[in-house]
């Protein structure tokens, strides 16, 4: 095989390669915008029934966790349900237990 070829070939893969990062990009935006429309619906129904969501940190497992003292546990559980980075469920779990007196 000539270099030539070698050199086309390596362009058209990695032009090819482009194409479809470039897609797969745009298709992830799109589902993100169309996810954050279905979420500002949502809230709005809600909202409009007088629906309150129940925060996390009062989830019932949570606050098991911690009666027991288990509070690396709790922060397991938070971030189980809410998706929360470790010092953010940290934080959350701290706060819980020092507004319940339980730490």
């Amino acid at each position: 095989m000539d270099f030539g070829y070698v050199v086309a070939i390596v362009i058209a893969v990695v032009g090819f390669s482009l194409v479809v990062a470039s897609n797969r990009a745009q298709r992830t935006g799109q589902k993100a915008a169309r996810l954050a429309a279905i979420e500002r619906k949502l809230d709005a129904v809600m909202a409009h029934l007088g629906i309150e969501e129940p925060s996390p940190a009062e989830d019932a497992q949570v606050l098991a966790h911690l009666m027991r003292g288990e509070k690396i546990q709790a922060i397991k559980v938070y971030r189980e349900r809410t998706g929360a980075g470790l010092a953010e469920a940290k934080d959350a779990v701290e706060r819980l237990a020092r507004d319940r007196g339980l730490g």
